[in-house]
């Protein structure tokens, strides 16, 4: 097993106790809830008579299913003003602090913890939604759990959990431009495959690494989870704690010189252990696509859609699942693959750099007219600070539609969903059967300025191209 890790450190430091199942019982430091999976979690808290054990751990805010372009109340879809009035009643009863729409602070949960300072190196951090391994960019341990995990944490601050490998990827070199850290996420998962993941802790390393934003480091991480793994993380360094510094929940005064020495120790050690090791080459990674159903399945966008024959046998049976639910022919080009809808958020993409990234290819051009093209911003701090900009002019004057901070096509449980069997060109992270609210509807990954690139030529195009 892995010895030395900041994994393992933060691992022993938030150890409560060994379960006779050989489980550890885990304090869980930060604890964030949403509308989805939180109402039923309150629900079993009543049924046993339990209150929420440490409500000030505990933040919520409103984001899957609210609607991204008119957010006036009641919701037109009964079933989401239900969830909505819930979380805020399940909020004023239990003293939890929520950031609801208006606030200022509300948005895409994995969005607004770390914009204010909530996210810190060394937290263990749980929520009710698969992508929490985002906050991992931060040198935090945090997983996405499901509903009866959120009952326990609610009621217990603690999960009872199994501990995990630790598999070192390093990444090392410069990146081309058009290459942006959603290509290195891509890139990783097409190389170790959506399963190779599994049991492991991912730690992040690597020159590139080192290099990125903490807004890069927050994509990266926030798609550990699509490989598999339950966790993924970067060390903190230099990097993250100028992000951190001065935000609203951060050490402040003396308190933040013992915070940062408090972090640079639980760094990974120069001498530790690892479960595995993965070198990657950064001139490898080139602006990347999926062309299938999972993550896993994606190339260069210079390059063509895979034959049966080209694939290990064990992806066979899912790229033939693939070829005929998307409608595209292996063997073809990617790139000339046309498009319906343009999608720029998400957890993954819907920060404030995505969109500059996005708003310089579509400046001084126009969405092609064949394409419906909109951004939504994953924070109404993320809103305000990009029309500070002008990024909504650019966006808007290129015929693209600016919405409202929330969910939105990412997952369609809101008003945002694909009709049909339109393709999508998505700054999200999953492109399962289905996900973005049709049935047959089909989902292209890429990175936000190559969805920007796509929405101008009404076509999968390499983004190089355009810059």
């Amino acid at each position: 097993m892995s010895r030395g890790t900041l994994f393992d450190k933060v691992w022993d430091l938030h150890t409560v106790g060994t379960l006779a199942s050989g489980q550890t019982q885990l304090f869980i430091g930060l604890h964030l809830i949403h509308e989805v999976t939180s109402p039923q979690a309150f629900a079993m808290l009543r049924e046993r008579g339990l209150s929420v054990m440490f409500p000030e751990r505990t933040i919520a805010t409103v984001d899957h299913i609210v609607p991204t372009e008119s957010q006036a109340r009641p919701f037109v879809d009964v079933l989401a003003e239900e969830m909505i009035t819930a979380l805020e009643q399940n909020c004023r009863e239990h003293n939890i602090r929520f950031y609801n729409i208006g606030s200022g602070n509300q948005g895409i949960v994995h969005v607004i913890a770390p914009e204010q300072g909530l996210t810190q190196p060394g937290m263990t951090i749980a929520c009710g939604d698969s992508h929490t391994s985002t906050h991992g960019a931060f040198g935090a341990i945090a997983f996405g759990i499901g509903t009866s995990q959120v009952r326990d944490v609610l009621a217990s601050q603690t999960l009872a959990l199994a501990k995990l490998k630790v598999r070192r990827i390093e990444v090392n070199g410069d990146l081309s431009p058009g290459v942006y850290a959603k290509d290195v996420t891509l890139h990783i998962i097409r190389q170790l495959g959506v399963k190779g993941g599994v049991g492991y802790a991912y730690e992040y390393a690597g020159s590139t690494i080192a290099a990125m934003s903490m807004e890069e480091r927050m994509t990266l991480c926030n798609m550990a989870i699509e490989g598999g793994a339950r966790c993924g993380y970067v060390n903190p360094d230099a990097v993250t704690y100028d992000y951190l510094k001065g935000r609203e929940f951060a050490p402040k005064a003396e308190q933040w010189d013992e915070a940062v020495n408090w972090w640079e120790s639980l760094r990974s050690d120069p001498d530790a252990e690892y479960d595995d090791v993965v070198v990657i080459d950064a001139a490898d990674i080139a602006p990347t696509v999926t062309w299938g159903i999972t993550p896993g399945q994606g190339i260069g966008v210079d390059e063509h859609i895979p034959t049966v024959e080209e694939l290990p046998e064990g992806d066979r049976a899912i790229a033939t699942e693939a070829y005929q639910y998307m409608n595209l022919q292996p063997g073809t080009a990617i790139q000339g693959t046309p498009v319906d809808v343009c999608f720029i958020g998400s957890c993954t993409n819907g920060r404030l750099s995505d969109l500059r990234e996005a708003a310089k290819v579509v400046q001084g051009k126009k969405a092609a007219a064949t394409v419906k093209a909109f951004v939504v911003p994953g924070s109404e701090r993320v809103k305000q600070a990009a029309e500070a900009e002008g990024l909504d002019t650019i966006f808007e004057a290129a015929g693209f539609e600016w919405r409202e901070a929330g969910c939105s096509m990412c997952l369609a449980m809101n008003p945002d969903k694909l009709q049909g069997n339109q393709i999508s060109a998505s700054s999200s992270n999953r492109n399962f059967k289905g996900r973005q609210g049709s049935s047959s509807g089909r989902t292209l990954l890429m990175s936000p300025a190559m969805v920007a690139a796509a929405a101008i030529s009404g076509q999968v195009t390499d983004v190089r191209k355009l810059l």
